[in-house]
C-alpha cells in the first residue's frame, strides 16, 4: 500500500512513495535452512558413493575373520605317531633344552630359575583328571604336599584339573629347600592330556612375578600358560 509524505529539496508539493521490500525472518530462515539441507544432502550422497559396505555376518556360524589376519605360529608343534593329539612346544635355544618321545616333549628350562616342562599324554583307563593328577605328583614326588587345587584348570580348552604341590628335596646334593610343582590334566576320548612343570619355589609379588596376583610361584610358570592352551586332540581345531 502506497502513502504521501512531504518532500525535501523538491518542489513544494504531495508526493506518492512506494515502502522499502522487507523479506520477513521466518521466510530468511527457511531459505538457509533449505539450503543447508540440500548441501548436507549432497554430502551424504557423495559419503555413500565412496565408502563400501562393509560386509555382514551371521555370526554363528560365519563370524569372519580376525582383522589382524591368520595367527602366525612361533613355537614348533608335537604331533603324537597316530595323530591322537598335538602340542606346541618351547623352541631349543638360549632358554630351553628340548628331548622329545613317543608320548610328548620334555624341555628343560636354563634360564633363571630353572626348572623341568612336560607336555605329553597317557590312557587314561577310566580315572578322573583329579585321579590322574594325584598319581603323577606321588610318582613323581612322593613326598610332596598339596598346596592348592587350581580354579577352573583348562588344557587345550577341556575343563580338567590343576593341583599346585610343594616338595622339600632333601640331601647335601639339594640345590633348593622347596620345589613348586603344577600340574594340569583334562581328558578326552579316554586320552588325557598332562601339562607338568616343577622348579624352585619363587613368591610372586609386586617385585616378581607376572604383575597381577598369581599363586603360581614358580618362574616356569609364567611361560607355560601358551603350551597348555596349544593341546588339541584329534578332531579338534587348529591351535
Amino acid at each position: 500500500m502506497s502513502e504521501t509524505r512531504a518532500g525535501y529539496a523538491l518542489p513544494a508539493g504531495s508526493y506518492v512513495v512506494e515502502p522499502p521490500a522487507r523479506t520477513p525472518v521466518w521466510r530468511l530462515l527457511a531459505r538457509w535452512a533449505a539450503v543447508i539441507g540440500v548441501v548436507a544432502a549432497i554430502m551424504v550422497g557423495l559419503s555413500m558413493l565412496m565408502t563400501k559396505p562393509s560386509a555382514t555376518y551371521a555370526c554363528p556360524p560365519n563370524c569372519g575373520r580376525p582383522p589382524t589376519g591368520k595367527a602366525v605360529e612361533t613355537n614348533p608343534r608335537f604331533t603324537a605317531a597316530d595323530g591322537a593329539f598335538g602340542v606346541s612346544y618351547p623352541a631349543s635355544g638360549a632358554a630351553y633344552s628340548v628331548t622329545q618321545n613317543a608320548s610328548g616333549v620334555t624341555a628343560k628350562y636354563t634360564a633363571g630359575d630353572g626348572g623341568m616342562l612336560r607336555l605329553f599324554s597317557e590312557p587314561a583307563n577310566g580315572r578322573t583328571p583329579k585321579q590322574i593328577a594325584d598319581d603323577l605328583i606321588t610318582a613323581t614326588f612322593p613326598d610332596s604336599r598339596t598346596a592348592y587345587e587350581i580354579p577352573n584348570a583348562m588344557v587345550g580348552y577341556q575343563h580338567g584339573y590343576g593341583e599346585a604341590a610343594d616338595c622339600w628335596p632333601q640331601g647335601a646334593n639339594a640345590s633348593y629347600s622347596r620345589m613348586r610343582i603344577l600340574v594340569m590334566v583334562a581328558i578326552k576320548n579316554d586320552l588325557a592330556l598332562v601339562a607338568g612343570a616343577v622348579g624352585p619355589y619363587h613368591e610372586f609379588g609386586p617385585d616378581y612375578g607376572p604383575g597381577p596376583p598369581s599363586g603360581a610361584n614358580l618362574e616356569l610358570a609364567e611361560d607355560m600358560g601358551k603350551y597348555v592352551n596349544s593341546f588339541s586332540w584329534k578332531g579338534d581345531p587348529a591351535r
